[in-house]
C-alpha cells in the first residue's frame, strides 16, 4: 500500500511538469507568482517565467491572456536566451473576446469643439513621450491626415521636369500645376509644412515641398536620383497634405505648430466619449534567432495586434516596387515551426508580417489581417540568401481575410513572396489593396531565383488597384519559377490607373509556371497577361468579360513563351486583344474556345479564326461557339451543358471552393 502511495505522488509531481500554465491579466501584478489566482500584469514577466522552465520536462507552457488591452512601450521580443524551443510555447487568449497587444497610448479626450472641428492640445503629451505624430487612432478608428482632394480621390499631373544631380545622387523635380491646383496650394497658410504625394506607374514618392513659383504656378521637390524608368510624371497622380486648410472631411485631423489637435468628426461618434490615441511603436512582436540558434516551437492563438506607428524618413518615401524595404507589426527571423492560428492584426500603419530571414514552417492561418498602413503578409528577404540557412521556405498562409491595405503607402500587397520557395498561400480573401493582390518573386530575367515550388491556390482575389497605380495584377510573378503553381483562384475587378492592370500578369521572365482551373473576370487590361518569360503552362481557365482585352502578351521572344490549351475566354466587352504582341510572340494555342455573344464571329485582330489558324499556325483544333455558360451576365460560370466544352477537353472546376473556408466563421465574399 506504501509503495502504490509512493506511485501516485511521483505521477502527481511529474504530471505537474508535464504541462504548465501561466496566467495574464491587466489586474495582475508582475510581484505575483502567475498563477490564475495570481496572474502576472505584463507579457515580459510571463515570456521570462516560461523561460525558466524550459530545462524541465514539460511537454507544452501555456501563457494564458485574459481579456483587455495591454499597451506596450517597447516590442515584444523572443530571442534564444528567452525561448529555444525545447518545449512547446501556446501563448493563448479567449476566442471569443481577444486581449489586444497594442503599440499605442491615449492621448485624452477632445476638450473644445470649433466650429466643425473638435480640439485637444496635445502639448503635455509630446513633452511627456518625443513622438513625431503621424499617425492617430480614433476611437480605435484610423484617421487621416488633411487632404486635397479627399480620400481615393486624385489631382492628374499636368507636367514634371527632372533635372538628375549624379554627383550628389538626387533629382530636382518640378511640378506644374493646373490652376485649381495652385489656387489650392497658394491658399494653405503654411506652405512649408505641406507633403506632395504622387502615385506614378507602380511607384509611391511623397516629400515636402522645396520651393514654389507663383510666376510658372509650379512647386519644386527634390528626392533621391531616379532610375531612367521612373519618371514622376508618367502615368502620374498626387495629392497634398498636412494643411489646416485642408480639413474639409469626416475623419481628418491636422496638428498646428501650437500642438493643437484638431478633428473632423465622423458620424455617430460623440464628442463627450470619444478617445484619440497615437502610437508609439513601429513594431509589436519581434521573434529574432540566428543562423545557429533558431527560435522554435511557438504557437499564437486568439490574439490581436493593433496600432503601430510608421515615421516617413526625412527626405521622404522614394519609389520601391511593392513598399519592398517597409517594416511589419510582427517581424521573424531565423525562426522555426511559429503559428498565428485565429489571431487579428489590424489598424496598423504599416505591414501587417514580415516572415523574413532563415526562417521555415512558419503559419499564419484563420485570422484577420485588415486596415493595413502598406500591406499584409511578406515571406523572405529582398535580397537573395547567402546560402541555405539564410533562406525562408514552408510558409503556410491559409484561409485569412486580408483586406484594405495600402492607407500610408498605396504601394503595399496582400501577400508578397520574395526570395523563397515552397510557401503555401491558399485559401485566403485579398482585397481592397491599391496594388496588387499576391507577388511570387524578386528576380528581374532569367537569372537563378529560389522563389520555386510556390502554390497560390484556391484564392478569392479582388478589388485592386482603385485606378490610383500602374502596373499590377492580382497575381504578379518574377522571374524563373519552376514548380510554382496559380490555380483554382478567382481574380476580378482589378482597375489599374492606366492600361497596365491585369488578373495574371508574369512579369519579366516568370517561366516554368503552371496557370490551371482560375476564374478571372472583370479586370481593366486583360485577364491574363505575360511582360515576358519561358514555358508557362496556361490551361482550363476561363477568361470572361475584361475591359480592354482579355489576353496579353508583350514580348516576342525565339524560344516558347507559353502554351495556351484547353481554356474558355468569354467577353462582351472589350476586344480578343487590343494590342500587338498576341499576333506575333511565339507560343502554342489550342483546343480553346472563344465566344462573343455581341458578334459570333470573334476577331483575332482583323481576321476570322479561319484566317488566324491559316496565318500563325495556332488555335488549330480550337472554336468560335457558345461555351454555355448558365448566367454569366450574373457572374455564374457554372455550364448548362457540357457538350460544348468536351470537344476542346476542358474539365469543369468549382470555383466557389476559392476564398476562406466553411468552416470558419467567416464572412465568405461574393464571388
Amino acid at each position: 500500500m506504501r509503495k502504490i502511495f509512493i506511485f501516485i505522488l511521483i505521477m502527481i509531481s511529474n504530471s505537474s511538469l508535464i504541462y504548465s500554465q501561466i496566467y495574464v491579466s491587466n489586474a495582475g501584478n508582475d510581484s505575483y507568482n502567475g498563477s490564475k489566482d495570481r496572474p502576472f500584469k505584463s507579457i515580459k514577466k510571463a515570456m521570462t517565467t516560461a523561460s525558466n522552465y524550459r530545462s524541465g520536462n514539460q511537454k507544452e507552457i501555456k501563457i494564458i491572456l485574459a481579456s483587455g488591452e495591454y499597451i506596450l512601450d517597447a516590442p515584444i521580443e523572443i530571442n534564444p536566451a528567452l525561448w529555444r524551443g525545447t518545449n512547446n510555447l501556446v501563448v493563448e487568449g479567449e476566442k471569443e473576446n481577444m486581449p489586444v497587444i497594442k503599440g499605442s497610448v491615449s492621448a485624452g479626450k477632445f476638450t473644445k469643439r470649433a466650429g466643425n472641428f473638435w480640439t485637444l492640445d496635445l502639448s503635455t503629451f509630446l513633452r511627456n513621450n518625443k513622438v513625431a505624430v503621424q499617425q492617430i487612432f480614433v476611437n480605435g478608428k484610423r484617421a487621416t491626415l488633411a487632404r486635397t482632394p479627399n480620400i481615393d480621390n486624385l489631382y492628374t499631373t499636368l507636367k514634371t521636369e527632372e533635372v538628375k544631380d549624379k554627383p550628389n545622387k538626387k533629382s530636382n523635380h518640378t511640378v506644374y500645376l493646373t490652376p485649381e491646383q495652385w489656387n489650392t496650394f497658394s491658399a494653405a497658410k503654411n506652405k512649408k509644412y505641406i507633403l506632395a504625394a504622387f502615385n506614378h506607374q507602380w511607384n509611391r514618392t511623397r516629400a515636402h515641398i522645396k520651393n514654389s513659383s507663383n510666376t510658372t504656378k509650379s512647386i519644386q521637390l527634390e528626392t533621391s536620383l531616379f532610375a531612367d524608368w521612373t519618371k514622376l510624371g508618367m502615368a502620374s497622380q498626387f495629392y497634398f497634405e498636412n494643411d489646416k486648410s485642408f480639413l474639409d472631411a469626416p475623419g481628418e485631423w491636422f496638428i498646428d505648430d501650437k500642438n493643437i489637435l484638431y478633428y473632423v468628426p465622423r458620424a455617430g461618434e460623440v464628442f463627450s466619449s470619444t478617445t484619440v490615441e497615437i502610437p508609439l511603436l513601429g513594431e509589436l512582436l519581434k521573434i529574432e534567432g540566428t543562423t545557429g540558434n533558431k527560435v522554435r516551437n511557438i504557437a499564437f492563438k486568439n490574439i490581436s495586434f493593433q496600432h503601430t506607428n510608421r515615421i516617413m524618413p526625412a527626405h521622404g518615401d522614394m519609389p520601391a516596387q511593392a513598399a519592398s524595404p517597409t517594416s511589419a507589426a510582427i517581424t521573424l527571423n531565423f525562426s522555426e515551426n511559429v503559428s498565428f492560428d485565429n489571431c487579428e492584426i489590424g489598424n496598423v500603419s504599416n505591414n501587417a508580417i514580415w516572415i523574413r530571414k532563415g526562417c521555415n514552417n512558419v503559419k499564419v492561418i484563420n485570422s484577420y489581417i485588415h486596415d493595413l498602413g502598406v500591406g499584409g503578409i511578406k515571406i523572405g528577404d529582398i535580397v537573395p540568401p547567402a546560402n541555405s540557412k539564410f533562406e525562408t521556405s514552408n510558409t503556410i498562409v491559409e484561409n485569412n481575410i486580408i483586406t484594405r491595405g495600402g492607407f500610408e503607402l498605396p504601394t503595399g500587397i496582400g501577400v508578397t513572396v520574395f526570395h523563397s520557395g515552397s510557401n503555401s498561400i491558399s485559401h485566403n480573401e485579398i482585397s481592397y489593396f491599391y496594388y496588387s493582390g499576391v507577388s511570387v518573386g524578386w528576380v528581374w530575367g532569367y537569372r537563378n531565383s529560389v522563389a520555386k515550388n510556390n502554390k497560390i491556390i484556391y484564392n478569392h482575389i479582388h478589388h485592386l488597384g482603385f485606378s490610383q497605380l500602374s502596373d499590377l495584377g492580382g497575381i504578379y510573378t518574377l522571374g524563373p519559377s519552376p514548380g510554382t503553381e496559380i490555380s483554382n483562384n478567382v481574380i476580378h475587378d482589378v482597375f489599374s490607373n492606366d492600361f497596365r492592370g491585369w488578373g495574371i500578369y508574369l512579369d519579366e521572365g516568370s517561366s516554368d509556371i503552371l496557370i490551371e482551373n482560375n476564374l478571372v473576370y472583370n479586370c481593366k487590361s486583360a485577364g491574363f497577361h505575360q511582360h515576358y518569360g519561358k514555358n508557362n503552362i496556361v490551361r482550363n481557365n476561363i477568361f470572361a468579360n475584361q475591359v480592354n482585352s482579355q489576353l496579353e502578351v508583350s514580348r516576342k521572344e525565339e524560344h516558347n513563351s507559353f502554351t495556351f490549351t484547353n481554356n474558355i475566354v468569354y467577353f462582351t466587352t472589350g476586344k480578343l486583344s487590343d494590342r500587338t504582341g498576341w499576333d506575333i510572340a511565339n507560343f502554342i494555342a489550342d483546343k480553346n474556345i472563344y465566344w462573343n455573344p455581341r458578334q459570333q464571329d470573334v476577331k483575332f485582330y482583323n481576321s476570322s479564326i479561319t484566317q488566324w489558324k491559316n496565318k500563325n499556325k495556332k488555335d488549330i483544333h480550337s472554336y468560335v461557339m457558345d461555351p454555355l455558360f448558365r448566367n454569366p451576365e450574373a457572374k455564374d460560370f457554372t455550364f448548362k451543358s457540357t457538350t460544348n466544352i468536351s470537344k476542346i477537353n476542358f474539365k469543369p472546376f468549382d470555383y466557389r471552393k476559392a476564398g476562406v473556408t466553411d468552416s470558419n466563421n467567416w464572412k465568405k465574399a461574393d464571388l
